[in-house]
C-alpha cells in the first residue's frame, strides 16, 4: 500500500485516542478486518507471482493462450486493490492504523504522559499490550507495563 489512508489518518489532529481498555475493546472487529486484509495480502501476493511468471517470456503484443489470463489476473488485482484500501478505511473509521498488510499490524493513538504515542497490535497476540513513539515503529516496541519516563523515580 502506498499513501492515502494510513497518511491522512497520520495527519490528522482530530483523530480518535485510545486507552487500553479501549483498544482492547474493538479488538474483536479490528481482528476481523484484519484477518480479511491478511488473507486478502497473501492472496494479491499469489496473483503477482501468477502475473509475473505468465508474463515471464511473452514478446510485446504477441497474442499468446495466456493473454485472456494475464488480462482476467490484472483485472483481479486491481479488485483486491480496491478490497484493501476499503478494509483500510474501516479501520481508520475505527481509529485504527493499518501498518503491514501481511502480518497484520495495526496502531491505536493514545495518550501516555501527556504525548500521543501508539498502542500496537498484531494479528496473532492475545491483546493490546504493547506501546510505541510515533516514529519508534514495530521494532521500538515496549510492554504496557513498563514505566513511563515521567513515573520512574530519579536514579532508577
Amino acid at each position: 500500500m502506498s499513501t492515502s489512508p494510513q497518511q491522512s489518518m497520520s495527519q490528522n489532529a482530530n483523530r480518535k485516542l485510545f486507552t487500553v481498555e479501549s483498544a482492547n475493546a474493538a479488538l474483536p472487529l479490528v481482528k476481523a478486518v484484519v484477518g480479511d486484509v491478511v488473507e486478502l495480502s497473501r492472496e494479491i501476493l499469489e496473483r503477482r507471482e501468477r502475473l509475473a511468471s505468465l508474463k515471464s517470456g511473452r514478446h510485446g503484443n504477441v497474442r499468446d493462450i495466456y493473454a485472456d489470463e494475464v488480462l482476467d489476473v490484472e483485472r483481479q488485482l486491481e479488485a483486491d486493490r480496491d478490497r484493501l484500501y476499503e478494509f483500510a478505511e474501516e479501520l481508520l473509521a475505527i481509529g485504527v492504523e493499518l501498518k503491514d498488510v501481511a502480518v497484520g499490524l495495526v496502531d491505536f493513538p493514545s495518550l501516555r504522559d501527556g504525548r500521543t504515542v501508539y498502542l500496537c497490535w498484531k494479528l496473532g497476540e492475545p491483546g493490546v499490550r504493547h506501546w510505541h513513539d510515533l516514529d519508534a515503529g514495530f521494532s521500538g516496541r515496549k510492554p504496557i507495563a513498563e514505566p513511563s519516563p515521567s513515573t520512574t523515580a530519579p536514579g532508577g
